[in-house]
């Protein structure tokens, strides 16, 4: 198994804290917002997050893959729902979300393992 998506944020976390800092207002919004939207309410935070992922499968993010697969994780989702949900994007997406679903499958084993 290789780090790709531990990678992946890595490479991105400079260039956010750069942007950050010349539009901080911005991220500060984003921040809340994303808080607001993710974390537990009637549906827990688990599947939000794997819907997340779902979406970033869609719109074939890296970035938003290996980040919501992470906390995903972190919020106790399983291989299983990763599965079930990107066969969702896949079905939606068709063809091209088969290649970023295969990508949020691995980043979802690489962070769970």
């Amino acid at each position: 198994m290789t780090d790709h998506h531990h990678d992946v944020l890595d490479d991105l976390a400079p260039q956010h804290r750069e942007l950050r800092k010349a539009i901080p207002e911005v991220y500060a919004g984003f921040a809340q917002m994303s808080k607001a939207a993710l974390g537990s309410g009637v549906v827990d935070a688990s599947i939000k997050e794997l819907i997340a992922v779902a979406i970033g499968v869609v719109h074939g993010c890296d970035g938003c893959i290996a980040s919501h697969a992470r906390s995903a994780v972190l919020a106790g989702a399983t291989k299983e729902q990763a599965a079930e949900i990107i066969g969702v994007a896949i079905m939606m997406a068709g063809g091209p979300a088969t290649i970023y679903g295969a990508r949020a499958y691995q980043a979802f084993e690489e962070f769970s393992d």
